[in-house]
């Protein structure tokens, strides 16, 4: 017998929301069990069991925005810290990139509960995302996410002569931060002085930790890509809306 879970934890496994998401829809009665309204919080389900969102649900999700940026340095991802500020302020129709191909016309309400899918560190610049949808924020910083993550990395080599082919391979795969083995990345020389990482996980100042084990200490670090989502011609301090056929 399989062990029931929570109704709200199936929702967000089963990528129809959100668990805040969910348990808002299930206090509104919007939630079905096998063609049953369940409006109780805390309800659990068995995997097998069917469950539906009603229209309005699924109405209220598709007005949900998702805002690219090009973040700056000296922008924090999430809430203001030691007197920077976060990346949302940069949200405003002044900023809005005027190639956007998006038909979307920007609203305040917008910035409700719009909070960042991932994380870029203060020093680090590029491809940010923000979000209003619990979906896409799960596929993006959810514990199973197995979505690339690229990065263009200026470096300086600290030690005498060029980084050994020995130690390209162990930022490649072979390297332990915090106790655990890092995941495979895909890492390379793009030119003399500059890498591509190519990663799937996202540990704290990760890749600025990983090129201090080889020796290598990090001058820029731009992120261009998230899944098949580019930053592309992106100014900086500006932003774009993700498109309604874009997919990460």
């Amino acid at each position: 017998m399989t062990e029931p879970v929570r109704l709200s934890k199936r929702m967000s496994e089963l990528g129809l929301s959100s668990r805040r998401e969910a348990d808002d829809w299930i206090a509104k009665g919007w939630v079905r069990v096998d063609g049953k309204v369940v409006n109780e919080l805390g309800s659990k389900v068995l995997p097998h069991q069917k469950i539906t969102v009603e229209r309005q649900a699924a109405a209220e999700q598709s007005k949900r925005v998702t805002v690219l940026i090009n973040k700056p340095v000296g922008y924090v991802s999430g809430q203001a810290e030691d007197g920077y500020k976060p990346a949302v302020v940069l949200v405003k129709p002044e900023n809005r990139w005027k190639d956007d191909p998006s038909p979307e016309q920007f609203h305040p309400t917008q910035l409700r509960s719009l909070v960042p899918a991932g994380r870029l560190d203060i020093d680090s610049v590029g491809l940010l995302v923000l979000t209003q949808d619990g979906r896409i924020a799960r596929q993006l910083i959810g514990e199973d996410t197995s979505i690339e993550k690229e990065y263009l990395v200026r470096v300086q080599y600290t030690r005498p002569g060029r980084l050994p082919d020995a130690d390209l391979k162990k930022l490649n795969h072979g390297l332990w931060m915090d106790g655990k083995p890092l995941l495979p990345a895909k890492v390379r020389w793009q030119n003399d002085d500059q890498l591509s990482f190519t990663l799937k996980e996202g540990r704290k100042r990760q890749i600025r930790r990983m090129c201090d084990m080889v020796g290598l200490k990090v001058i820029g670090l731009k992120r261009v890509r998230i899944g098949r989502v580019k930053l592309g011609e992106l100014p900086p301090g500006q932003w774009r809306y993700l498109g309604a056929d874009e997919r990460f």
